[in-house]
Order: C-alpha cells, then sequence, then structure tokens
C-alpha cells in the first residue's frame, strides 16, 4: 500500500508499505477519508522526530523508533473494516462495517482509558499519525477498541472531520455545560471554530464569531454565526458587549491561539463566563483579580474528546442533519500529496481531506 511520510522543511513522500495484517483484537480499516488537520503542519514544516519529542515522547528508541522513522500521516481517519483479529468480539465489529477511528491507543486498563479519555492514558498514549501510522495510506491497523461506528446517515469525510476537528469542537461544547440559553463567543474561525458554530447553532446557541480575515468571518454566517466580528477592523470586546446589552457573552471559546484571543475570550464574558481554551500557542496573559477572581470566571482548558463523546457528536450530526461535509473546501486523492499540503501549507483555503 502507498503512505504519505512527513519529513519536515514542508516535504513529504509518498512510500510503500507493506499492508497490515491484524493481531488478534486489532482491525484492518480501508481508507474512505482521511481529513488533513491543522496540527499535521509541524510535522510538515518541522522535522518530526523533534515535533514528537516536544509532545514529550522523550525516549524514541522505547517506542521502536529512530530519528528517521517513517511514519504514515493523518489523525482524522475513516473507512470500513476489510479484516479483523481472532480474538475480536463479532457481536461488536464485524468486516463492512463504516467506522470512524479514535486516533490514540493507551493501555486500555487505566481509569483514563476505561472511560475514553485514552489521550491521557496514565502510561502514555500512542498517537496515530505521530507515534503510529495514521490515515494518509490505503489501509490503517488499530485495535477495535479504538472504532466508533458511523451513522449510514454520515458520509466518510464527515467521519474524518470528526475524528478530530470537528470532534474537539464538540468536546469542548461539552466542557462548556452549554444550552440554548447561552451566547457563545468564537475566536478563531478556522475548521475547529467554524465547527464550534455549526454545533452550538443547531443545539439553539447564539453564536458570534470572531476572526481577523475578512473571508472566514463572511464564511461563519453560512455556518450559523448569528453575528460575526472582523477582529482586524473592529475590537471584539466592545462589540460583544454592544450585542449584549453591555453584559458580555456567557461563554466563549479560544481555536485561534495567540495571546490575544485568548485574552479577548476571557475579558468579553460576563460575570461567571466560562471559557474554554482549545487552541494550542500563547500564553493566557490575564489580571487573576480583575479578569478571573473578582468576575468569577471559569477558565477551562479542553483537549479533543472522549471516545464516548465522539460517538455522540457522530450521531448528533446525524440526528440534527448537521452538514459538516461543507467544512472541506479542497479534496484530493492520496497522490496529490505534495500539491493538497503545499496550498494547506499557505493557508490560503479552508479543510481539506483525502477521498478514496
Amino acid at each position: 500500500m502507498k503512505g504519505v511520510v512527513f519529513r519536515g522543511d514542508k516535504k513529504l513522500e509518498i512510500l510503500d508499505f507493506d499492508d497490515p495484517v491484524p493481531g488478534p483484537g486489532d482491525a484492518i480499516v480501508e481508507m474512505k477519508a482521511s481529513g488533513m488537520c491543522g496540527s499535521d503542519l509541524h510535522f510538515y514544516r518541522n522535522k518530526p522526530a523533534d515535533v514528537i519529542r516536544s509532545l514529550g515522547f522523550k525516549d524514541l528508541a522505547s517506542r521502536g523508533m529512530s530519528e528517521d522513522t517513517p511514519v504514515i500521516g493523518g489523525h482524522e481517519p475513516c473507512g470500513q473494516i476489510i479484516a479483523l483479529g481472532s480474538a475480536v468480539d463479532h457481536r461488536t465489529f464485524n468486516v463492512g462495517d463504516r467506522v470512524a477511528v479514535f486516533h490514540y491507543e493507551g493501555c486500555q486498563h487505566c481509569d483514563h482509558c476505561r472511560t475514553g479519555w485514552t489521550q491521557m492514558c496514565s502510561h502514555g498514549a500512542d498517537i496515530h499519525g505521530v507515534i503510529k501510522h495514521g490515515g494518509h495510506a490505503h489501509f490503517m491497523k488499530v485495535p477495535v477498541t479504538s472504532l466508533v461506528h458511523l451513522p449510514e446517515e454520515v458520509s466518510y469525510a464527515t467521519g474524518a472531520a470528526v475524528s478530530c476537528g470537528t470532534g474537539t469542537a464538540w468536546g469542548a461544547l461539552l466542557r462548556l455545560e452549554i444550552s440554548a440559553r447561552d451566547t457563545l463567543a468564537v475566536f478563531g474561525l478556522g475548521p475547529v471554530g467554524l465547527s464550534a458554530v455549526q454545533l452550538a447553532a443547531a443545539m439553539g446557541v447564539e453564536v458570534i464569531g470572531v476572526d481577523i480575515a475578512a473571508d472566514r468571518v463572511a464564511r461563519a454566517k453560512a455556518f450559523g454565526a448569528a453575528h460575526v466580528i472582523d477582529g482586524s477592523t473592529l475590537d471584539p470586546i466592545e462589540e460583544i458587549h454592544k450585542l449584549t446589552g453591555g453584559l458580555g457573552a456567557t461563554c466563549a471559546m479560544d481555536c485561534a491561539g495567540g495571546d490575544v484571543p485568548k485574552q479577548q475570550a476571557v475579558r468579553c464574558t460576563r460575570a461567571w463566563g466560562r471559557i474554554a481554551l482549545v487552541a494550542v500557542g500563547g500564553t493566557l496573559n490575564v489580571d487573576g483579580m480583575k479578569d478571573v477572581i473578582g468576575k468569577q470566571r471559569t477558565i477551562i482548558g479542553s483537549y479533543t474528546f472522549s471516545e464516548v463523546s465522539m460517538k455522540d457528536c457522530l450521531h448528533f450530526v446525524a440526528d440534527h442533519g448537521v452538514d459538516v461535509d461543507k467544512l472541506f473546501t479542497d479534496r484530493w486523492k492520496l497522490d496529490q500529496a505534495e500539491d493538497a499540503y503545499r496550498l494547506f501549507d499557505s493557508q490560503a483555503g479552508g479543510k481539506g481531506v483525502f477521498l478514496f
């Protein structure tokens, strides 16, 4: 089979790999869609081994890796089961099942793993597309514990989006305990931010979208934002207070990264406001008393989502007819990977996906 391997310095290769064979508890998934996530660009732009170390994997040898071990990229995989290991219970999964892949593997026994928070495994989680082969390939081997059934109403591309970006937005909304009583300000209207807008709007939430790119601001309206603010020309905090009768939003989410949007996400909320920090990057520079304690605000760190909530997100999308597919502005074949990542790196388009 073919697989995409990031080499850093904005280079990648499409290499030949042996077709995977399932172990006793594994499934082989034939890829139907593999999404491109912003975090893939870290491996495209930088030496993958250095990025892996920055994630906390200091001893590559203990993971069976060296400086140049080729690891297939992509951590938004979705496809169809074509083979199962001998120990798999067929009451849960069968050949032919449509599945999305939760892209973390853990020990399966610690409290985090047993409650679906595998990325927080007490013994360290392996990430597909980083430590283990990901979805930018024709086939992928994963433990069946990492699989979630894909509802018939949901496309493979949507399943890929929910496997990371859209699922990350869903996880943050759950952490905020959001409801239709809330007003939500979303800072950063890339794929995760637009997903947050789309899902929150489907829940009946009044959403305010904020970005400094005019095209993203305009696009947010089509995803359900009640109000949009171009932060390059207007002060988002002032505008949000105007829209909320001087009170501020009840909730905010930083999907942009950087110091400024994090600070704005906090300061745009009213007393008792709830803020979810989703984007990696930037420092939270706020006044402890004036911005947090005195306003009784709650600041939440939200790291992706649980496997259980991934399933819930897929069913919410199916039950409410949420058109997640429209997140994808670019659709590619695997042999177009160089062009796909060159465009993605320019950040001139939206979200891309490989379709098989």
